[in-house]
């Protein structure tokens, strides 16, 4: 039997360990890459989303928020500037929670859809400071 803290088998552990991380940064620039896509594609439906909102200068909003999520997209999934790109998603992500999924403004079924979107994003920026204090790992640009 070998030891398990041999040379292979740490060798071994880091490379489950960068697959891993290669899946996570992925799997969690795929939301964003999807949505900065679909705003692209549907930019007056776009619009018509942040109207509702009540945010001013939309246009400008619209064309940031797309910049973001495909650069930040691009970025975790390269690994070129990643921390950046996590944190910078982390923080949109909070920002557009709390602008687009205000809970404390109603009351029941609506209040438990954006709680629990309000949940889901908290998901998505903690995986996002996971990454971000864990670096791309090996397989990365």
């Amino acid at each position: 039997m070998s030891d398990p803290l041999s040379v292979g088998a740490i060798g071994q552990v880091g490379a489950v360990q960068d697959t891993a991380l290669l899946f996570a940064r992925i799997a969690l620039a795929s939301a964003f890459l999807y949505s900065g896509v679909t705003k692209w594609i549907g930019w007056s439906d776009a619009l018509e989303e942040l109207r509702e909102m009540g945010l001013p200068f939309r246009n400008v909003a619209l064309a940031a928020t797309i910049a973001v999520q495909l650069s930040g997209s691009a970025m975790l999934v390269t690994g070129l500037g990643f921390t950046f790109g996590a944190l910078l998603l982390a923080g949109f992500t909070v920002a557009a929670t709390l602008l687009g999924h205000p809970f404390w403004r109603f009351q029941g079924a609506r209040f438990q859809r954006e709680l629990t979107t309000t949940f889901e994003h908290l998901g998505l920026v903690g995986g996002l400071l996971l990454l971000a204090s864990l670096g791309p790992g090996r397989i990365a640009l």
